[in-house]
Order: C-alpha cells, then sequence, then structure tokens
C-alpha cells in the first residue's frame, strides 16, 4: 500500500500556503518520511527533527525522534517505526519539527492509502504548493500566566521603611 500525505508548514504570516503533496510506501519507516519532507521542503536534512503523535486538533502528543538522546533508551526512534504500524483511517495525524533552534513545524496529515503502482518509483513528490521562507515562521505561543503577575500590585513600597511592620532594630 501507498500512504498519501498533505505535509503544511505552519505558517501564519504569509498570505500563501506552503505544502506538499507526497508519496510513500506504508512499509518505509518515519526516517523515510522524514528525508523526502527536508528535500521537498529544500532542507538539507542535517538538522535535529522529531514527529509527535497528533489527535485530530493537533496536540501535540508522543514524540519520535531521529537520533536517541535520552539517557534511558526508551524514545522511539524514527528508523525503527514504521508508517503501518503508527498511521491508519483512525490515526492520521503527525506533527513535524525540524531544526530546534529555528523550530520549522508542519502538520502532518495522512490524505489517502491507495494500491503501489507496479513501476513507479517512491518516495515521491506529488505536489508543491508555495515557496519556502528564508527562515522559519515566528511561532506565538499561549500567554504564561505569570507574565500578568505584579508583586506590587497592593501598593506596597518596599522602600518606605516607615510603613513596615517590623522593627527595624530588633536584633
Amino acid at each position: 500500500m501507498v500512504y498519501r500525505f498533505r505535509v503544511i508548514l505552519d505558517n501564519d504570516t504569509q498570505d500563501e500556503d506552503v505544502f506538499r503533496d507526497l508519496e510513500i510506501r506504508d512499509t518505509d519507516t518515519l526516517e523515510d518520511l522524514h528525508n523526502i519532507i527536508t528535500q521537498s521542503f529544500g532542507f538539507d536534512g542535517s538538522e535535529m527533527a522529531s514527529f509527535y503523535v497528533s489527535n485530530d486538533v493537533w496536540e501535540q502528543g508522543e514524540e519520535i525522534s531521529l537520533f536517541d538522546l535520552s539517557e534511558e533508551a526508551t524514545a522511539r526512534l524514527m528508523h525503527e517505526t514504521s508508517l503501518d504500524g503508527l498511521l491508519d483511517e483512525d490515526q492520521t495525524k503527525l506533527i513535524y519539527v525540524y531544526d530546534f533552534l529555528s523550530m520549522w513545524t508542519f502538520f502532518v496529515e495522512l490524505a489517502e492509502i491507495v494500491e503501489e503502482i507496479e513501476g513507479h518509483d517512491y518516495p515521491n513528490l506529488m505536489f508543491v504548493q508555495g515557496q519556502v521562507p528564508e527562515s522559519a515562521p515566528e511561532k506565538s505561543f499561549e500567554a504564561d500566566p505569570l507574565d500578568d503577575f505584579n508583586e506590587f500590585e497592593d501598593d506596597f513600597d518596599p522602600e518606605d521603611y516607615d510603613n513596615l511592620d517590623f522593627d527595624e532594630h530588633w536584633n
């Protein structure tokens, strides 16, 4: 079987959508998918990357990494994870992050499962839409609730020793 994916660059700053439609055998690994994604978007593939299992609302789940950087050899690795062992009609979404310094982020969705065409080369880049920007789009993360914290909100002035409720000559 062949998996057909749409890989969309998470890019709210451009008017134009940037995505690639790819075909890859269902028995290939996530590392194979990583390779075709990096090639189709014009990256050299030399940076760290991870896939994250995602649900229908694109919430990031379990990480599957390109290399094992953990001390406990428990992380799932791309070269050990086949596509058909991870994705099916019910589980269709992954988040892909390339280059953890720039945070290129992509939404990867299994769009279709089709029969393999004999004599056809896989993986295959089927369709290209949009130009990849020079640098990774900036991410807007949800605000930290502590950002609005004001330790002096109660009009307490720590420099006003006359109104402090202690004896400064206690010792």
